[in-house]
């Protein structure tokens, strides 16, 4: 076990077989309580769920961050996949490394969001609550990019389909992606978070991993047909109680899209929830408004 010395959480691993998984953690969590599966997005790394850990081990869980496939130190996977199904299918199998069972809960930001919906849609009794930020279920999330705002917001996901992204974002000490955290939270100090963030992608194959994950949705990255049934609990109504939250100043994806969310959330106890005053990284601009909104909800009892 080694020490985030910025945290004081603990950094530990997780060997899958063909992928090498790094995760954070609170050292003062119970190893029986129910798992809490916390997964990041992009350009974003395990660190930034730094104030939810501590009140997730409070609130009695066990809480794991992981760095997902290809963000160091987790290792860039052999295999080059990408696609939504692949993060469905690591989430699993955390789950089950882990030892966890049925009171388990999974907490998703961004392409972590997507990879939450594709895992509770795919194998649903894994997973007793789901918690989903930033990134809305795919059926209220696709009308939205027949806007010319939601598209002009979203100009980073074509350009990342060119050869040239890599050594656009790389330039400069990576500040691409300072540019990225400014836009989409507005008025918020990144000082804290971004040197994670840039140490899980300054290495060129993590980086090119990190596009990767474009490339297997929108372009002509490799996928497989053996992650279809994962991948396809992305595209469904999730089948589990799930709190979506949003953020009102969101640059990257706006809060209109969330119009329909709930439609997509048919789970007793689902909701979704606009928060004003905060942007895409609501996790880290105001803990003190997500936290409890998230603690309260993953220990509510489901309606029958």
């Amino acid at each position: 076990m080694d020490t985030d010395t910025a945290s004081g959480l603990a950094i530990e691993r997780t060997d899958l077989g063909d992928l090498d998984v790094a995760w954070l953690t609170d050292p003062a969590a119970d190893a029986s309580a129910p798992l809490a599966l916390l997964l990041h997005g992009f350009p974003d790394a395990a660190p930034t769920w730094r104030h939810l850990i501590p009140d997730l081990t409070a609130a009695g869980f066990r809480p794991v961050a992981p760095w997902l496939r290809g963000y160091a130190p987790t290792s860039v996977p052999a295999d080059g996949l990408y696609q939504v199904g692949a993060l469905a299918r690591d989430a699993s199998r955390l789950h089950e490394a882990l030892g966890a069972d049925d009171r388990a809960v999974i907490v998703g930001h961004d392409w972590g969001a997507m990879a939450t919906y594709a895992a509770v849609g795919w194998e649903p009794d894994r997973w007793r609550r789901a918690v989903t930020m930033a990134v809305p279920p795919a059926g209220a999330m696709f009308g939205g990019f027949t806007s010319y705002d939601q598209l002009r917001r979203s100009w980073y996901m074509f350009f990342f389909q060119s050869p040239l992204a890599e050594g656009v974002v790389a330039g400069d000490d990576l500040a691409f992606i300072d540019r990225l955290w400014a836009d989409w939270s507005p008025g918020h100090d990144a000082g804290d978070d971004l040197p994670a963030v840039k140490d899980a992608l300054r290495d060129p194959a993590n980086l090119a991993a990190a596009l990767g994950y474009y490339r297997a949705t929108l372009g002509d990255g490799p996928t497989s047909p053996d992650l279809d049934a994962p991948q396809a609990g992305w595209m469904t109504p999730t089948p589990v109680a799930t709190l979506y939250l949003h953020g009102a100043t969101d640059g990257c994806l706006g809060a209109e899209l969330v119009t329909g969310a709930e439609a997509q959330l048919p789970a007793p106890g689902s909701r979704a929830q606009v928060l004003d005053g905060v942007g895409h990284f609501l996790h880290v601009e105001a803990p003190e408004l997500v936290n409890p909104l998230v603690t309260a909800f993953l220990t509510e009892e489901t309606p029958a």
